[in-house]
């Protein structure tokens, strides 16, 4: 039996209103401690007003707010035990009286995630909608939302039973082969079997292509603005940004630190940095903030190599196009200015870099839809749907993933080549045991431990 747990789910400070949670068997008899009106009286899930009373040391109780209280009973609620939720006024003081009073009738403090951890461990959700709520907690853009909402679905979930399940019938035909070598009790023939191993493993691996996507718009990707001193990177960053979070002069080597922001381009979630001009510098303070562009570049996934493309191409352009070939990143040529025209020597020097070149205006904003529609197809499987399709946002479940799709091409493997079955079986029942660990059936308390302590208390 779990203790009753309490805590504030509304952030602190001064507000409206401030909602205090309650979950655990004893949250119904805590209602009649703290709440005038008896809740057991009426229908479950009502919004009821009344007074909330906060215990006296000589056995009576004071007023110490009115609001509303709500009675859920479980199962039906969103941790699958008797739930109470109070919404009293939003004030620093009165909240806290009233999660004592609370607390002083039977509930102890909840721990950070704990009501979302009780959801789990009474079957009401599994890890990966687990993993999709805490990303909606923290989600930045509209479409780490709108892929967050999708996971909460629990699209991945089903897919991966689905596939499991496919890899499941073949492992009962090859045990009912090992089992009873004498009687033919298999469900599939070898060539039924080697079908639908095949089928789920190229699931599988489909499956985990998602994960560029996901991870582009749940983790961002690293992405770099660099370029020679005064092109326009600053000001391209805060054209990105939305707002002046660098400052923008005509003198060269204004940025001399690096300066980051995390925003929304072309669907993608970038980790935007603007970084000091590359070039040769007798300033040891500039001089720090070019070692770090290159440091910054070194760890990119994403360049965008800015160029004054109204001007001929100088020296420090000209190391800058030497250094691109030498990147991990993917690159877009960024030619500034446009709105002032742009050189076509110019143009033709970028051009001859092999990398695709976006003609933009920082200043206006022209081009920008165009050179944002370009790293969204860069990094985004444009046929997927965020909200309605089954989406890898989390490296645990892509490298469960890959093993449940290596363990069943080793299965496929073994049926095509005609070995024994009892090999194939291991080789199932590795697959199957690392799609569990997606939904958290087959996890260690160690990774349901660190996923829960990323949560807030009061989630």
């Amino acid at each position: 039996m779990f203790e009753t747990i309490a805590a504030v789910s509304t952030p602190r400070g001064k507000g409206g209103i401030a909602v205090i949670r309650v979950s655990g068997d004893a949250a119904a008899d805590i209602a009649r401690r703290v709440f005038s009106v008896d809740l057991t009286e009426k229908q479950p899930r009502t919004a009821v007003y009344g007074k909330i009373y906060a215990p006296l040391p000589d056995g009576g109780r004071e007023v110490v707010d009115d609001g509303v209280a709500v009675l859920w009973r479980g199962p039906n609620s969103y941790t699958g035990e008797d739930v109470l939720e109070i919404s009293c006024h939003g004030g620093v003081l009165v909240t806290q009286a009233v999660l004592e009073a609370v607390l002083a009738a039977g509930a102890r403090m909840a721990g950070a995630g704990e009501f979302t951890r009780r959801a789990f461990l009474h079957g009401r959700i599994n890890l990966g909608q687990v993993e999709a709520v805490g990303a909606l907690l923290e989600a930045k853009t509209r479409s780490q939302l709108a892929l967050s909402r999708g996971g909460m679905g629990g699209k991945l979930g089903a897919r991966c039973a689905e596939l499991g399940e496919r890899l499941r019938s073949v492992a009962v035909s090859c045990m009912a082969a090992i089992d009873f070598p004498d009687e033919d009790l298999r469900e599939l023939s070898r060539e039924e079997m080697i079908s639908a191993v095949a089928d789920a493993a190229a699931g599988l691996r489909k499956l985990a292509a998602t994960w560029r996507t996901g991870r582009a718009v749940a983790e961002g990707i690293p992405t770099v603005l660099c370029g020679r001193a005064n092109v326009g990177k600053s000001a391209l960053y805060n054209r990105l940004v939305g707002h002046d979070a660098a400052i923008v002069t005509a003198i060269a080597g204004t940025t001399r630190d690096m300066l980051t922001e995390t925003v929304e381009f072309g669907g993608v979630t970038l980790r935007l940095t603007d970084t000091a001009g590359l070039r040769d510098t007798e300033d040891p303070v500039e001089a720090i903030g070019v070692g770090r562009a290159r440091e910054a570049l070194e760890r990119a996934e994403l360049v965008l190599a800015v160029f004054d493309g109204a001007s001929e191409l100088e020296e420090d352009d000209l190391a800058m196009l030497d250094l691109l070939p030498t990147l991990q990143a993917e690159i877009f040529i960024v030619a500034n200015q446009s709105d002032r025209g742009l050189l076509p020597a110019t143009m033709e020097g970028l051009r001859a870099a092999g990398k695709p070149v976006a003609c933009i205006s920082a200043e206006t904003g022209e081009g920008i839809d165009g050179l944002a529609s370009a790293v969204g197809a860069c990094f985004l499987d444009g046929s997927l749907d965020l909200r309605e399709d089954a989406i890898v946002t989390g490296a645990r479940q892509y490298a469960a993933l890959i093993r449940a799709a290596e363990a069943a091409e080793a299965a496929l493997f073994a049926l095509q080549g005609g070995l024994p079955e009892d090999l194939c079986c291991v080789d199932l029942e590795l697959a199957l045991g690392a799609l569990d660990e997606i939904d958290g059936r087959a996890v260690s308390e160690d990774i349901v431990g660190e996923i829960f302590s990323r949560f807030c208390v009061g989630k």
